[in-house]
């Protein structure tokens, strides 16, 4: 069996749609079908949203991270403690200067000049990230009540990067007010001149 077909078979990501090229017809005409999971052959294509589609991406970068992992470790196996480890390796790939507290920029949100501190995932991405991973756990067959992405170490991790990148960046990361429209008030009744 070639890697391609092993990988495919063994991984549990349902293909929803293909596309069959047939060289017969000059290479142009190409049909695509979709797959449904009830079995039925009916031929209406579904167009997920780009919230559903980064979370089922960052539900299979999880997936793979877990499969990666040494030793390998199952999602019933995993806990908040390997959610964190996931999140400091995302780390590697951030865009995020956060600056130390040894930095002179430490606290300036726009440094005047660059300088070598390091790279890290934005607090708002990863809080995006794991309501994201939280819900497909739960899509996915997972207990509320077991959820790792929503385990207490979790939030204590979110609120700690946010609360150091909030002071290592300079930046507030208050909620924001809702503004309120101001109470209209009712037109005062005209009376006819008599």
């Amino acid at each position: 069996m070639d890697p391609i077909t092993h990988q495919m078979m063994s991984s549990n990501v349902e293909i929803s749609s293909f596309t069959i090229t047939t060289p017969a017809s000059g290479g142009s005409g190409s049909s695509s079908m979709m797959g449904s999971p009830s079995g039925s052959s009916a031929c209406s294509p579904t167009t997920l949203s780009r919230y559903e589609n980064q979370k089922r991406r960052d539900w299979n970068t999880f997936g793979q991270y877990l499969r990666n992992h040494r030793p390998p470790l199952s999602l019933a196996r995993c806990s908040g403690a390997h959610v964190l480890e996931f999140l400091r390796y995302l780390d590697q790939f951030g865009k995020t200067k956060v600056h130390t507290q040894l930095c002179p920029f430490f606290g300036h949100p726009n440094p005047p000049a660059p300088c070598p501190c390091p790279l890290r995932q934005a607090w708002g991405s990863l809080d995006a990230l794991i309501g994201r991973l939280r819900a497909a756990y739960e899509e996915n067959g997972g207990k509320p009540e077991t959820n790792p992405f929503g385990a207490r170490a979790v939030r204590l991790y979110l609120r700690e990067v946010r609360d150091s990148q909030s002071k290592a960046r300079g930046i507030s990361y208050e909620k924001k007010k809702r503004k309120r429209p101001p109470p209209q008030q009712p037109a005062a009744l005209a009376l006819p001149p008599s």
